[in-house]
Formats: C-alpha cells, sequence, structure tokens
C-alpha cells in the first residue's frame, strides 16, 4: 500500500509544471509620465493560453497614454489688437519606440521602466506665413445681423473667432464643420433659433449659417471652387434668395477647395451686428474674382480695418 501511494506521488511531481523564469521573475513595468507613474504586470497583458501579447489589452494601453500625453499643435493666430500670437508645437506618443520597449519588457525578465517617448508636433501655420498672406484681398463679403438677440450673435461671433486666420494652402479641401468644430453648451454655444425642414425651432449653435453664408460668398467671390454648399429649406434675411450655406453638424457642410497657386488666409469678425470675411493671399497670387449678388459697389471695409480703425 505505502508503495503504490509513493508510486503515486511521484507520478503528480512529474505532471505538475515547472514555473518558468518568465512566472518567476514577473516584475512590474513602471511607466513614468508627468506627475505620475503607472505599474503593470505582464500578467495583465498575456494573452490566455499563449505567450503573447494581447493585442486588445495593449492598444488599450496605448490609447491612454496618448490621451494624457498628447497635445495638438496650435496655429499662429491674429489678436483681436492685429498682432500675431505665435504658434505653438504639440506633441505625439511614439507609439512605434514604445512598442518596441513594451515587448523587450515582456519578453524579458524582472522590472523595466519606461518613460514613454513623444515627437514634437509642428504647426501647420507659423507667424512668419500669416504676416505673408496679409497682402492681397481675393474675395470678401459683409452681412448684417440683429445685435438685440443677444443668443444669436454671441454663436456667429463665437464661430467668427475660430474661422478667423484659418489658412488653406494650395489644393487644399476646407470644411466648414471640421475647421469650426461640434457646437455644443461645453464649447460655448448657446440655443437660439434655427431652421429644421422649413420650420424655425430652437438649437444649441443657432445662427453660426450666417457666418458659413457670408464665408461662402467670399469664397465664390475670389473665385475659389466650391465642392459642398446646400440652401436652407426656407429664405434667409442676411444674404440673396439661393446665396446661403447652410451647415449642421450630422448634416449638411460647406467644402470648398483652394485652386490657386498660393495659401488663402481667411479673416472673420463679427460685432456691432455686422459680420465680415475677406479672403487675403500673396501679391503674386493669379486668380479671377466672380461678382457677386448681394455685393454693395464701392471698397469693402476689411476685417485689419475694421478691428483697427486708427491704422488705415
Amino acid at each position: 500500500m505505502k508503495a503504490m501511494l509513493l508510486s503515486g506521488l511521484i507520478a503528480l511531481a512529474a505532471a505538475a509544471p515547472v514555473p518558468g523564469p518568465q512566472d518567476a521573475a514577473d516584475g512590474a513595468l513602471v511607466i513614468r509620465l508627468p506627475g505620475e507613474t503607472l505599474r503593470v504586470h505582464r500578467a495583465e497583458f498575456r494573452l490566455p493560453a499563449t505567450g503573447f501579447v494581447d493585442p486588445v489589452r495593449f492598444e488599450r494601453l496605448v490609447a491612454g497614454l496618448a490621451a494624457k500625453l498628447e497635445v495638438p499643435a496650435e496655429n499662429a493666430k491674429f489678436n483681436a489688437d492685429g498682432s500675431i500670437r505665435p504658434e505653438r508645437p504639440g506633441r505625439r506618443l511614439d507609439r512605434t519606440s514604445f512598442e518596441e520597449r513594451f515587448y523587450a519588457y515582456f519578453y524579458g525578465d524582472g522590472e523595466a521602466v519606461i518613460e514613454p517617448p513623444v515627437r514634437p508636433v509642428p504647426a501647420k501655420v507659423d507667424g512668419e506665413l500669416l504676416a505673408g498672406l496679409h497682402e492681397k484681398v481675393i474675395g470678401r463679403y459683409v452681412t448684417y445681423y440683429n445685435p438685440r438677440n443677444r443668443n444669436r450673435s454671441h454663436n456667429i461671433e463665437l464661430a467668427a473667432r475660430t474661422l478667423d486666420s484659418t489658412v488653406v494652402f494650395p489644393g487644399e479641401t476646407f470644411s466648414f464643420n471640421r475647421t469650426i468644430g461640434r457646437r455644443t453648451v461645453e464649447r460655448g454655444y448657446r440655443e437660439a433659433p434655427v431652421i429644421v425642414r422649413g420650420e424655425l425651432s430652437e438649437g444649441v449653435g443657432g445662427g453660426i449659417c450666417q457666418v458659413s453664408s457670408t464665408l461662402f460668398n467670399a469664397v465664390d467671390n475670389a473665385g475659389l471652387q466650391i465642392v459642398e454648399r446646400y440652401t436652407h429649406s426656407r429664405h434667409v434675411a442676411y444674404v440673396p434668395p439661393g446665396r446661403d450655406a447652410t451647415v449642421s453638424w450630422y448634416g449638411p457642410d460647406f467644402v470648398f477647395r483652394n485652386t490657386l497657386n498660393q495659401p488663402v488666409l481667411i479673416r472673420s469678425f463679427a460685432a456691432n451686428g455686422t459680420m465680415r470675411v475677406v479672403l487675403y493671399s500673396t501679391e503674386s497670387v493669379r486668380h479671377h474674382p466672380r461678382e457677386v449678388p448681394g455685393m454693395k459697389p464701392g471698397p469693402i471695409e476689411e476685417v485689419r480695418d475694421a478691428l483697427h480703425p486708427g491704422s488705415r
């Protein structure tokens, strides 16, 4: 009987898995972030029944690091006093380099420390480019609104400030929705009248179609290519019939393409019931302007003159 028990224990011992060096030394990976330290372990990222990295868990880790580390670049922009706010470079997680270091830890032994590598992201538009484009007017348009409608006026002025200083490079396509972004309360927009299926109702961001419509007419005046434009389901008072450009985050967009051989600078300004868009480029630009209905005869005051009346 004793001989049988002894042989059974020997068989069980032989069948039990022997701990490998990776399991015995499953040290933590320390990830150092600005003001924060994360600790993770190999076991958290091991694909069950394999010795490989679980790609879903790893991607979740990378996405979390990117959210903590990445900062978008900010283009140069005109200030209210006419000076130029310099560009600000951003940064992006170097995912390839981080993946290499993570895999070296995962398939290695013991602990490891990683400071996630980041790469600088240059701004698309710097101050020198912005200043150089402010030379020649190639298109412009003005519309008017009721400044006593405070919420609608606020939305128009907020969208105009966001649009201002945008640069569209040769061959590039501009999207109003992409440039202005979502119209939400969190981003400062208010409820104001909007047109939905031919009827007036209240909606967050009401009024910004006047900004897109003013821009459309300025772009058309400059002779640029209109790629996408939709009109409202009923007439609007701020432009002649058929000269509007309705926009909605989940619906219509206003899109144009810069078909010129030089970049185009968009200046926009809204205050005291006047919405103004002026398009600029370099002195050497060649363009073919178009006549646009609703433009008043004579020169239209430029954005820089409206902002700084004593600078003429």
